[in-house]
């Protein structure tokens, strides 16, 4: 399942909107995503498993990429 995931890049800073990032992850579900990005010392804000009609939707974007990890 592809997982969308809302963060701030900085795990010492306070959340800012305007700085929220978004990826996009495959795994079996949230707790496996949440394993995966550990180590790269974000701030999680949301993770989002994607329905296909959603997923449709995200991959008509140009910035879409699916991490691999």
């Amino acid at each position: 399942m592809i997982f969308k995931v809302l963060y701030q890049p900085n795990f010492d800073e306070m959340p800012v909107r305007d700085e929220t990032r978004t990826l996009f992850i495959e795994a079996e579900n949230e707790r496996e995503v949440r394993k995966k990005l550990a180590d790269d010392y974000i701030n999680i804000e949301l993770v989002q498993g994607l329905s296909d009609a959603h997923l449709k939707y995200e991959q008509r974007s140009e910035d879409f990429k699916v991490e691999k990890r």
